[in-house]
């Protein structure tokens, strides 16, 4: 049985124009503006690359309206350096089996808006590849990224969404996952609703070096208050699984989102 896991405290935010910080049990929460929220995310991009001694620097992108808004963002304000464009590994932590050429490709949505426009290596870029039948590509995706990373880690940084009902990378309500991974990083799962998915498990996300959560704007309240201090289980409220990690997950999220808790 799953153990139902609480906030350690109510959490009172202040309504503010300016950032704060809550430790919770799912992760270190900072609450500001979305351009402060957007640099703060390159920051400790960049933070954990300096660290690097080893492997390669490997960071998996998520999908959704807020990468977007921050892919465009990072372009306009030339906001990463060289070093982090030329020496970082890109993929993303779940992907439809749809062609990249597609709008619903996460992967193609980066690319067209983040790594083209940055220029980054083609030899860095690691796509899933959704041209395989799905467990095939599954296990083709962790023998890649295995190589990358010599088995050390899944991600060095896993960039996650979150949303309106709390489900986070391919983690839907009531998933299998939640309950058993198969003990592996990145597998394939077929929704009920969504068809198959490629995905990192909670297994994946207990070995990333750094975990970014984004979640902005008054649609992710509820959402949010579901995760922080509701009394539901993980299985329906995936997000929750993030307590698995809580040591390095960082949440960021804006007033709007924050509102509720």
């Amino acid at each position: 049985m799953v153990r139902r896991l609480k906030c350690v405290r109510s959490l009172r935010l202040l309504s503010a124009a300016f950032m704060t910080e809550h430790t919770t049990l799912y992760g270190k929460l900072v609450v500001d503006r979305r351009d402060a929220l957007f640099a703060r995310a390159v920051t400790l991009l960049s933070a954990e690359q300096e660290k690097k001694r080893s492997g390669a620097f490997t960071v998996a992108l998520s999908g959704g309206s807020t990468p977007k808004d921050w892919f465009q963002w990072v372009v306009g304000q030339r906001a990463f350096s060289p070093s982090l464009i030329g020496k970082t590994h890109f993929t993303v932590s779940d992907e439809r089996m749809v062609p990249l050429e597609s709008p619903e490709s996460n992967f193609g949505n980066a690319e067209r808006l983040l790594f083209n426009p940055l220029n980054v290596p083609a030899a860095h870029r690691h796509p899933w590849p959704v041209d395989q039948p799905p467990r095939e590509a599954g296990e083709a995706y962790a023998e890649t990224l295995s190589k990358l990373s010599g088995a050390k880690e899944s991600y060095s940084v896993c960039m996650l969404g979150m949303g309106d009902d709390a489900h986070t990378a391919s983690f839907f309500p009531g998933s299998p996952l939640l309950e058993d991974d198969g003990g592996v990083d990145f597998t394939a799962i077929e929704t009920a609703t969504k068809g198959w998915r490629l995905t990192i498990t909670p297994r994946g996300l207990r070995t990333c070096g750094l975990i970014l959560v984004m979640a902005l704007g008054k649609a992710k309240a509820p959402a949010l208050k579901r995760v922080m201090v509701g009394e539901e289980e993980w299985s329906a409220v995936p997000a929750k699984i993030l307590s698995t990690a809580s040591d390095r997950v960082v949440w960021l999220v804006d007033d709007d989102a924050a509102s509720q808790l």
